[in-house]
């Protein structure tokens, strides 16, 4: 037994061995398993980053791209626009939020029942139109801007899908028609396309918008020159007078002749920019700054002032207008013939085109033009309305041509020009118009010397006696010291001048002893009131211009003085 002892522990000693070998083989297989399941975990998880990775940087691929304009047009939020207030703060232009309606026609179910429904809410939707869009397989489509509050909430009853709305800016104007030409327009996209919301975004917001610095609460108001009082008044009078007498369009502006600035301005036919559908019909013009016009007798205020102001004529001189004058085919006369020697004063209230013609004649051709010139009557007027129509003149002056240019035929130009050249005269100093607020200091750094004070004077005088005794009585309003000087022009048609179409104006200045202001009227057109009137600049113009200052004197810090009535208008001239 002892000697199979050994061979018994060796076998357990193999045994022992077998065993521990097989824990070992056992402990390697369990880790082996372990170590290939951790793999797999890694793999997944490394699949699904690699996945979600992809998706996050196709996303931000997508984000950075434009937006594809293929689908229809591009759904943004319209830029903000500054207030416009007149001079005293009233509101003239605001933004307003709106509610535009869209479509995803990739989600529209039936196009026909849609439009149907649409139709019930927006009548004049054109279904054709909207048919393609629905149909077009497109991202997104505009299908109309602008929306009521109550056309939206009608919409969305309808529960349409498909169908959605993004708020949006729109130019809301207050006083409507009263100053739409002044105030211009803004197209579907806020930007300003005329008036003085164009001259806004040419100073400078256009590139905000374009830069997103836009924000509606770091625009301050734009303020401008008008008085909304007065320039209701006068909207109110041209219209009235376009009626009244049977005109095509009439226009006034009212001038502050210290500095420039535009208080009122109105022309009509005009339109309501809340609804500009037919702002650009061809009679929806600005005819006081964009309108190009022979000015008639009006002219003869230039004239006049022109040979005063060459030292070769005073108010004492005296000019033969007996007889017509005849230059090549044409015969100047006289509308109320004298047939007498006529003095400067006379020349002027009487409108004596033959007086006026020797006036010109005795500065010359080229001081004539030389004057016009230099008082901006036939320059490109600078100010920051853009409709500024530029003056036509002949190419080459001619004897003719002065003759005829004296008494306002043969040249054209606006009739704010006019007023602004008329108000030199009144003054002695040429001040571009502004429709910006300006204080008399800052007019005269960019104002200019243009006539003497002596033709100052005499041309005060020659206004405030026309008012007394010629033309001008029609416009005279008690109190307030007019002065003034009508034009009546035939309108050339066909190359000719016609004998029944005129245009006529009146240019008043108020109050006589230092003219404050000119008010300036228009009448294109006009036909008598009534059977067996005139129809002449005094009959109609003179008579706006009169209702303008009664009106509106008093909102213009001008008060009334009876003291000068009766004939005491008439200044001294020493």
């Amino acid at each position: 037994m002892i000697g199979r002892l050994p061979r018994i522990g060796n076998l357990l000693k193999r045994r022992k061995k077998v065993a521990e070998d097989g824990s070992i083989v056992v402990d390697a297989a369990r880790k082996a398993t372990g170590g290939k399941a951790r793999t797999r975990i890694v793999m997944t998880m490394a699949v699904f980053f690699t996945i979600y990775s992809t998706i996050a940087g196709r996303l931000v691929y997508l984000g950075l791209q434009n937006p594809d304009m293929s689908g229809g047009p591009q759904s943004r939020v319209t830029a903000s626009r500054p207030d416009i207030v007149d001079r005293n703060g009233e509101v003239l232009a605001t933004d307003i939020k709106t509610a535009s309606l869209f479509a995803e026609p990739r989600r529209i179910v039936d196009a026909d029942e849609a439009i149907e429904k649409l139709s019930t809410v927006l009548p004049e939707i054109d279904y054709e139109q909207t048919y393609h869009k629905l149909k077009s397989g497109a991202g997104f489509v505009w299908l109309q801007r602008q929306l009521t509050p109550k056309q939206q909430a009608d919409i969305m009853a309808l529960g349409i899908p498909g169908l959605g709305f993004r708020t949006e800016k729109r130019r809301f104007y207050p006083s409507g028609e009263t100053s739409s030409y002044i105030v211009g327009l803004t197209n579907i996209d806020n930007q300003g396309i005329s008036g003085m919301e164009k001259y806004i975004d040419d100073q400078g917001l256009t590139d905000l918008q374009a830069s997103g610095l836009a924000v509606a609460r770091d625009l301050r108001p734009v303020k401008l020159s008008i008085d909304l009082r007065v320039q209701h008044v006068v909207r109110d009078e041209v219209a009235t007078g376009m009626e009244r007498f049977h005109a095509i369009a009439a226009g006034a502006v009212v001038l502050n002749i210290k500095t420039g600035e535009v208080l009122a301005m109105a022309s009509v036919p005009d339109f309501d920019p809340n609804n500009p559908y037919n702002a650009q019909e061809k009679d929806r013009l600005n005819r006081m700054s964009a309108g190009l016009y022979e000015m008639g007798s009006t002219f003869k205020s230039f004239t006049t002032g022109m040979a005063l102001d060459s030292g070769k004529v005073t108010l004492e001189s005296r000019f033969d207008a007996s007889r017509p004058i005849r230059i090549g085919r044409q015969t100047i006369h006289d509308f109320h013939s004298k047939g007498r020697v006529l003095s400067v004063p006379e020349v002027f209230i009487y409108s004596s085109n033959i007086g006026s013609a020797k006036e010109a004649e005795a500065v010359g051709i080229e001081g004539h033009r030389e004057f016009l010139h230099r008082l901006g009557v036939l320059e490109k007027m600078q100010t920051e309305l853009p409709e500024v129509a530029r003056p036509t003149e002949p190419k080459v002056w001619k004897q003719v041509n002065s003759i005829t240019i004296a008494f306002g035929h043969g040249v054209s130009t606006t009739p704010l020009q006019t007023a602004v050249g008329c108000a030199a005269l009144m003054s002695g100093y040429l001040i571009e118009p502004t429709f910006l607020p300006r204080t008399a200091e800052q007019a005269m750094e960019v104002a200019k010397r243009v006539v003497k004070e002596k033709t100052v004077e005499g041309m005060r005088y020659l206004y405030a006696l026309n008012a007394e005794k010629g033309s001008g009585k029609n416009a005279r309003v008690p109190g307030y010291r007019v002065g003034g000087k009508t034009g009546t022009a035939e309108k050339v048609v066909n190359g000719r001048y016609s004998k029944e179409k005129n245009f006529n104006a009146f240019v008043a200045a108020f109050p006589m002893d230092d003219p404050q202001y000119i008010v300036l009227t228009i009448a294109d057109e006009p036909k008598p009131e009534k059977p067996g009137m005139g129809a002449t600049a005094a009959s109609n113009a003179g008579i706006m211009a009169a209702n303008i200052i009664r009106r509106a004197a008093s909102m213009l810090g001008v008060k009334p003085d009876f003291s000068h009535e009766n004939g005491a208008t008439l200044v001294s001239y020493q």
